[in-house]
């Protein structure tokens, strides 16, 4: 095999690589945005407002859900834009 063509197959593999590895990038931010998208749906598991008495003070879980969802669509707006 001659040094230019070594240098080729080297350069090649190099962009694919890089190619593979923007994929895999892409492949988590969507996977951080699903996450976040459910996270602002409001749902909360069964045993949410049991961790919620846990906490002092006065905590409303519908005021928790509706700042997560302020909050997420904040943080989407500025991603986004």
């Amino acid at each position: 095999m001659r040094a230019g063509t070594a240098i080729v197959l080297i350069e090649t593999l190099i962009i694919i690589i890089i190619i593979i590895i923007i994929i895999i990038i892409i492949i988590i931010i969507i996977i951080i945005i699903i996450i976040i998208i459910i996270g602002a749906t409001g749902t909360i598991s069964k045993s949410f407002r049991k961790y919620v008495n846990n906490i002092p003070g006065n905590h409303e879980v519908k005021e928790l859900q509706k700042t997560a969802i302020l909050g997420t669509a904040n943080i989407l707006q500025k991603v986004l834009t």
